[in-house]
C-alpha cells in the first residue's frame, strides 16, 4: 500500500509539473497572437502603422461617408474646391452655409484620436526613442494632427494617454511640441537611412513601401509646411525650422515620384471617397471658385481634376451656400470630381514644396533658387502630378485672368466676382510688389493643392489669398461676418459632454468665443 501510494503521489506531482510547465500554452487564446509572435516582422508596430495611414484621410471598406464628414464637408467646402448640390433633411442649413452641423464638426476630432493618436501611442509604448517605426509613426502623427489643430485651435496633445479626461494645449504649444517631435523623428530616420539601404515596415507601408529616404523628404516638407504656417506670428522660429528642413541631407519632396499617397494594392483596396461623394452619390461638385480660376486661365489641369458637365460638355461649377439647393438642378449641369473607384488617396504633392520655398525666398531670402524659379518649378511639378502637358505655355501666359463673372449653370444668372477673386495672370512679374508676388504664388498653390481642401483652407486663412467666390447667402448662420471666410470648427459636442471642464478651459486658450468666426493663433493677416 505504501509503495502504491508513493507511485500515485509521484504521478500526481509529475502531472502537476507538466501542467505548470505548459501553463501559458493552456491559457493562451489560439486565435490571438502572442507577445513573441507580435515581435516577428514588426507586427506589433506594423499593424498600427498601417491603421494610422488609413486614418489620416478616412479610407477603407464603406468609409466614404466617414471621409465626407471629416474632410469633404469641412475643408473641401471651406476652401471652395467643391460645393454641395444636395440638401440634407436633418441639416438644411449646414457647413456649406457656414452653419456648422454638430454631427459633422464632431467627426474630424473624434476620428483623429481613435485612428491616429491611439495607434501611435501603441507604437510608442512598444518601441524606444531610436526606433524607425516610432519615428515614421510620429511623422504621420504630426502630419495628421496639424490638420486637426488647424481645424479647431487648441486640442488635447501633450497629455494624451495620461487620463480619461485630458487637458487641452494652446495651439502655440501644440506647434512647439510638433516641431520637436518631427525634428527628432527626422534625426532617427536620417541615421537609419545613412546606414541601411533596406526598406523598413515595407509590408505595412502603403505610402512609400518602406522607403525611408522618401519618408525623410516627406517629413522635411511637412516641417516646412508647419514653419510657414506660423511665420506671421513666430518669424524667427519659422526661419529656423525652414533652414532645418532645407538643410537636411535628404532634402524636400522634388518630383512626382516623391508625392505622398496611400496606394491601392493587393493588400489594400478601397473605393476612393471622392468618387463616392462626387460621382456615385452626387453630393458635391465643382465650385464656382474653381470654375472661375480653371476656366479663366484655360488651365489644362481642369480635365484631370473634374469631368465635363453632362448637359453641356463644359466644366461648370456651383456657388457655395445656395439655400435649399435642389440636386436635380445641378446633377447634370455641373462638373463631378474626376476620380475613379480605385484612385489612390493623395496626401501631399511635391509641388507644395516649391511653392513653400517660393514664399520662403520671397519673405526671408532662404533657398538657392530665385522666387520665380521656385514658383515655376511648383507649377511644373503640379502639371506632372496631374499627368498633363503644357506647363511652359501656361506659366508664360500674361493675358488670361480668372473669370470676372460667374454664370450659374442651372439658371444662367451671372454674378460679378472680379472684386472677390485674385485677378492676376499666371506669368511671373518681377516688377510687382512683394504682396502681389505672394498673392500670385498662393493662387497657383491653391490650384496645385487640390483635392486637399483642408490645407488650402488653412493657407487661405493664413495669407488671405487667393480670393474666392463668397457663399451665396450668409443669412443661415450667425457666427461669421458677412463677406468673411469661416475661421474654424467649434469644439465637438462630445467633448462638452465627456470632457466638459477641460473643454471650457480650452475656450480661454482660444482667445475668443467657441464659434466659427474666431480666428486661430496663426490667423492674423487677412
Amino acid at each position: 500500500m505504501k509503495k502504491t501510494f508513493s507511485l500515485i503521489a509521484l504521478s500526481v506531482i509529475a502531472l502537476l509539473s507538466s501542467c505548470t510547465a505548459r501553463f501559458e500554452e493552456f491559457n493562451h487564446n489560439p486565435d490571438e497572437a502572442t507577445a513573441d509572435q507580435m515581435q516577428y516582422d514588426n507586427l506589433n508596430t506594423g499593424a498600427y502603422f498601417a491603421q494610422m495611414e488609413r486614418g489620416v484621410f478616412a479610407i477603407g471598406e464603406n468609409m466614404g461617408g466617414r471621409y465626407q464628414i471629416t474632410q469633404a464637408l469641412e475643408g473641401d467646402l471651406f476652401a471652395s474646391y467643391f460645393a454641395a448640390i444636395t440638401s440634407w433633411g436633418y441639416a438644411p442649413s449646414n457647413n456649406d452655409h457656414y452653419a456648422l452641423y454638430y454631427g459633422w464638426y464632431d467627426a474630424p476630432f473624434n476620428d483623429a484620436y481613435e485612428k491616429i493618436m491611439q495607434p501611435w501611442k501603441a507604437i510608442y509604448d512598444a518601441t524606444d526613442e531610436f526606433s524607425p517605426a516610432r519615428a515614421m509613426a510620429t511623422v504621420i502623427k504630426v502630419f495628421a494632427m496639424q490638420r486637426i489643430t488647424d481645424m479647431y485651435g487648441p486640442i488635447p496633445y501633450s497629455k494624451f494617454g495620461t487620463a480619461v479626461q485630458v487637458e487641452y494645449d494652446s495651439q502655440e504649444a501644440v506647434y512647439e511640441q510638433m516641431f520637436e517631435e518631427i525634428a527628432a523623428a527626422i534625426d532617427v530616420l536620417t541615421e537609419y537611412a545613412n546606414n541601411n539601404s533596406a526598406a523598413y515596415l515595407a509590408d505595412y507601408d502603403n505610402v512609400y513601401g518602406g522607403n525611408v529616404s522618401k519618408w525623410i523628404k516627406f517629413a522635411n516638407t511637412v516641417r516646412l509646411r508647419m514653419a510657414m504656417r506660423v511665420s506671421n506670428v513666430a518669424e524667427e522660429k519659422a526661419k529656423a525650422e525652414i533652414e532645418a528642413a532645407v538643410g537636411n541631407a535628404y532634402g524636400l519632396m522634388a518630383s512626382k515620384d516623391d508625392d505622398a499617397a496611400v496606394h491601392q494594392s493587393a493588400v489594400l483596396t478601397f473605393r476612393h471617397p471622392l468618387w463616392e461623394i462626387g460621382t456615385s452619390w452626387d453630393d458635391e461638385h465643382m465650385s464656382a471658385t474653381m470654375d472661375c480660376y480653371l476656366n479663366g486661365y484655360n488651365d489644362p489641369r481642369v480635365a484631370a481634376y473634374f469631368q465635363p458637365a453632362v448637359s453641356s460638355g463644359l466644366y461648370k461649377g456651383v456657388r457655395n451656400g445656395i439655400s435649399r439647393v435642389n440636386k436635380n438642378n445641378y446633377l447634370n449641369n455641373s462638373s463631378r470630381p474626376n476620380f475613379v473607384q480605385n484612385s489612390d488617396m493623395h496626401w501631399m504633392h511635391a509641388a507644395e514644396a516649391y511653392f513653400l520655398m517660393a514664399e520662403a525666398k520671397l519673405r526671408f531670402d532662404i533657398g538657392d533658387l530665385s522666387v520665380k524659379e521656385y514658383y515655376e518649378a511648383g507649377i511644373a511639378a503640379s502639371f506632372a502630378s496631374a499627368g498633363v502637358s503644357g506647363a511652359d505655355a501656361y506659366m508664360s501666359n500674361s493675358t488670361n485672368l480668372p473669370l470676372a463673372s460667374f454664370t450659374d449653370p442651372y439658371n444662367n444668372r451671372s454674378t460679378s466676382v472680379s472684386d472677390m477673386l485674385s485677378m492676376l495672370p499666371v506669368a511671373w512679374d518681377e516688377e510687382a510688389d512683394e504682396d502681389t508676388m505672394l498673392e500670385r504664388i498662393m493662387v497657383q498653390k491653391w490650384i496645385a493643392l487640390y483635392p486637399d481642401g483642408q490645407e488650402a483652407w488653412s493657407e487661405m486663412r493664413r495669407t488671405g489669398y487667393p480670393g474666392w467666390v463668397r457663399i451665396s447667402s450668409y443669412s443661415n448662420q450667425t457666427e461669421v461676418a458677412s463677406g468673411e471666410m469661416i475661421s474654424r470648427l467649434k469644439f465637438p459636442s462630445t467633448e462638452y459632454d465627456n470632457n466638459s471642464k477641460n473643454t471650457q478651459a480650452a475656450v480661454t486658450l482660444l482667445g475668443g468665443n467657441d464659434s466659427a468666426g474666431t480666428r486661430l493663433w496663426w490667423d492674423v493677416k487677412r
